[in-house]
């Protein structure tokens, strides 16, 4: 009898704790980057600083990606990343992903279009560009995510 209860108890207590191992775990992220761009540099860096473990892949050309991941031109900014199944493009915000993973919602991504100045890898000083994070579909449809400044 006792060792059911402690199998049960046990069961009971990782049962209950795996959620809160996952929600504190690192969430991997693979960016599609120029070697030279170094905003997307610190776009990645701003990722990493806000819990986020982050694959680089740099590359020359990135069109095949953005095509390969559906992105129109109006969606288009500087790199393309990808976490699950989402297309992150531009400087998304990593408090804007990680609403995206908990809430996950019937999308293809998020984007900041352009490359918009306060954005996080896009600090200019005391410059804030006023910017929206898409959230976008499979057909490009947008709707407002979030939005700053």
């Amino acid at each position: 009898m006792k060792k059911q209860a402690l199998g049960f108890a046990l069961t009971a207590a990782l049962g209950f704790s795996t959620p809160l191992l996952a929600a504190g775990a690192a969430q991997n992220i693979h960016v599609y980057k120029s070697p030279t761009c170094g905003c997307c540099t610190d776009w990645v860096k701003h990722l990493e600083a806000n819990g986020f473990e982050v694959e680089v892949t740099e590359t020359q050309n990135l069109n095949p990606v953005k095509i390969d991941a559906g992105l129109t031109p109006a969606l288009a900014s500087c790199h393309t990343a990808f976490i699950g199944d989402y297309v992150i493009e531009g400087h998304v915000p990593a408090d804007d992903i990680h609403r995206l993973i908990a809430e996950a919602p019937q999308a293809k991504g998020l984007s900041v279009p352009g490359m918009p100045a306060g954005s996080p890898g896009m600090e200019m000083g005391d410059r804030k560009d006023h910017f929206q994070v898409l959230m976008f579909n499979d057909n490009g449809q947008t709707r407002v995510f979030s939005e700053y400044n």
